[in-house]
C-alpha cells in the first residue's frame, strides 16, 4: 500500500516547526541567562564602585583622622571593661559570706532556722488552699511517724549538691562519667576568687572533703583575661575576653587515679613469629581532665592546632559558664529552675511554635534563650580568642 505525500509533506512540515520553536525556547533562554548575568556584572560594578583607593587624597587623609578618633573610643571602652570588672570584684566581695553561708548549710555545719526556711512555693501554695477548702482526715501512725522522723534526723546537710547541679547542666553533664560521681559526691563548694589585674581574671575552687581518691582539700582552675584591643586589630575589640587557663596537679592516691587507664596490646615480631603483650597507659574520660587544659604559648600570636583550640574554646565557655552563672545560683540549677531559659532555642532551626493571632500579647510568655549571656546579665561576654 503506498503512503500518501501529501500526510508525509504535512509531517515533515510539523516536525520542522517543532525544531524552529525548539530553537526560539533555546535562543530565548540563553538571552535570558546572558542578560542575568550582566545584571549582575553591574551590580557588582556598582557595589565595587565605592573603593577608598580611588578618593581623593584629602578624603583619605581625613578618613584616617576618623579612625584616630575611632582608635580613642576603642580606648576609652577597654578602660570602661576594666572599671566594670573592678566594681563586678568589689560587689562579689559583699555576697561572699552569704555563699560561706550556703556551703555551711549544704555540709551540714549549720542548721538553718525555722524563720530562715519561710519560702512558700507554688506547688505549696495550691496545697495549702486545698487544705482551707477540704477538711482532709490523716491516720496517725505513731510507729511509723516515728520511724521516719529518725530517718530524717540522720541526713545532713544537703547531700550531692554539687554532683546534682553537675548532672543537671548539660554541658556540664557531658564531661561527668559514671566513676567520678563517687568523688564528686565528696564536693561540698564551688568558690570563685576574682584577679582585678595583673593578671585580670577569676580562679575556681572546688573544695572536697577527706576522700580515697586523692589528698587535695581544694582542687583549682586559674584564668586570665585581657582587656586591650589588639594592636594589628584593635577595631575587633568588644570586651574582656578569656586566653589563657592554667589548672592544677591532683595528688591521686595510688591505685586512685581516673583519669587514666591501663590497656594491653599484642604485639607481632616483625621477622620471628612470636608476638609480645604490652601495657600502655592512656587518658581516660574524666571530669577531672578539665584540671588539666591545653598549655597555651605565652606568645599569643603562635599557632595552635585546630583540635587544641576546639579544647581551649570549650575549656573556656566552661569556666565563664560556672563563674557567671553556676556559683551565684547554684540553688535554682539544683532544683532546676535555672534550666527553664536554657529550653528555649532563638537561633530558629526549629519551627516556630504557632501561636493564635487573637491572643493578647501580655498572656505570650517568652522566655530569653539560654547561653553565656542574657540581656539580664551585666558582666561583659566571654569570648575566646
Amino acid at each position: 500500500m503506498s503512503a500518501d505525500p501529501e500526510r508525509a509533506d504535512v509531517s515533515d512540515l510539523e516536525s520542522m516547526e517543532d525544531e524552529e520553536d525548539s530553537h526560539k525556547t533555546k535562543t530565548c533562554n540563553e538571552h535570558k541567562e546572558q542578560n542575568e548575568q550582566n545584571l549582575f556584572a553591574t551590580l557588582q560594578d556598582k557595589l565595587n564602585e565605592f573603593n577608598i583607593d580611588h578618593l581623593p587624597a584629602p578624603v583619605k587623609r581625613r578618613i584616617k583622622a576618623l579612625k584616630q578618633l575611632q582608635l580613642k573610643t576603642t580606648n576609652i571602652e577597654a578602660k570602661f571593661y576594666e572599671e566594670v570588672h573592678a566594681l563586678e570584684c568589689r560587689y562579689y566581695q559583699l555576697c561572699v559570706p552569704l555563699y560561706e553561708q550556703r556551703s555551711n548549710i549544704i555540709s551540714g555545719v549549720y542548721e538553718p532556722t525555722e524563720e530562715e526556711c519561710e519560702w512558700e512555693s507554688e506547688e505549696e501554695e495550691i496545697t495549702n488552699d486545698l487544705k482551707s477548702k477540704v477538711k482532709i482526715e490523716v491516720k496517725d501512725d505513731a510507729g511509723e511517724k516515728e520511724k521516719n522522723s529518725t530517718k530524717d534526723e540522720d541526713v545532713k546537710g544537703i547531700p550531692d549538691f554539687w554532683l546534682t547541679i553537675f548532672k543537671n547542666v548539660g554541658m556540664l553533664a557531658e564531661m561527668v562519667q559514671l566513676h567520678d560521681e563517687p568523688i564528686l559526691k565528696h564536693l561540698y563548694d564551688v568558690k570563685v576568687i576574682f584577679l582585678e589585674k595583673n593578671p585580670m581574671g577569676f580562679v575556681l575552687e572546688f573544695h572536697f572533703s577527706p576522700n580515697e581518691y586523692f589528698s587535695n582539700s581544694v582542687l583549682t582552675k586559674e584564668y586570665h583575661m585581657k582587656c586591650a584591643p589588639e594592636a594589628d586589630d584593635p577595631f575587633s575589640f568588644e570586651g574582656p575576653e578569656i586566653y589563657k587557663c592554667k589548672g592544677c596537679l591532683i595528688d591521686w592516691k595510688k591505685g586512685k587515679n581516673i583519669t587514666v587507664k591501663t590497656i594491653k596490646k599484642n604485639q607481632k615480631h616483625k621477622n620471628k613469629a612470636t608476638t609480645r603483650t604490652v601495657t600502655k597507659t592512656v587518658q581516660n574520660d574524666s571530669f577531672f581532665n578539665f584540671f588539666s587544659p591545653p598549655i597555651v604559648p605565652n606568645d599569643t600570636d603562635a599557632y595552635v592546632d585546630e583540635d587544641t583550640q576546639a579544647l581551649l574554646t570549650s575549656d573556656f565557655e566552661i569556666g565563664h559558664y560556672i563563674r557567671e552563672r553556676i556559683v551565684p545560683r547554684a540553688i535554682l540549677y539544683f532544683t532546676g529552675e535555672g534550666l527553664e531559659d536554657e529550653d528555649y532555642d532563638e537561633d530558629g532551626d526549629e519551627d516556630d511554635d504557632e501561636i493564635d493571632e487573637d491572643e493578647d500579647d501580655e498572656n505570650v510568655s517568652r522566655k530569653p534563650a539560654g547561653g553565656l549571656k542574657q540581656q539580664d546579665d551585666k558582666a561583659p561576654e566571654c569570648k575566646q580568642q
